[in-house]
């Protein structure tokens, strides 16, 4: 049987990173990519991968990366970039 002490200590431990996709769809063109990138940038610890995908008479571009995360960090990521102007959704890709 666990010991109640040995799961405390379990769950207190911060959660290690991993690699997560995050997709959002935004308005703006180009013009919001600096944005999306500079807060993927400032809150991931590293970007792996970072695509766009804007086009001619689409109204919403997207924008597919994989971050480094802990879990725990990754809610507070999709609040901050759903926090942007003219960012229609971000979610777990």
């Amino acid at each position: 049987m666990t010991s109640p002490a040995f799961l405390a200590d379990r769950t207190s431990r911060p959660t290690l990173p991993v690699r997560r996709r995050i997709a959002a769809y935004f308005t703006g063109g180009v013009g919001a990519v600096p944005e999306l990138a500079g807060l993927l940038a400032r809150r991931s610890r590293t970007v792996h991968e970072l695509s766009v995908d804007i086009r001619d008479g689409v109204r919403e571009s997207g924008l597919v990366c994989t971050v480094l995360l802990p879990a725990d960090e990754v809610e507070a990521l999709l609040t901050d970039l759903r926090a942007l102007p003219g960012v229609v959704s971000a979610e777990l890709a």
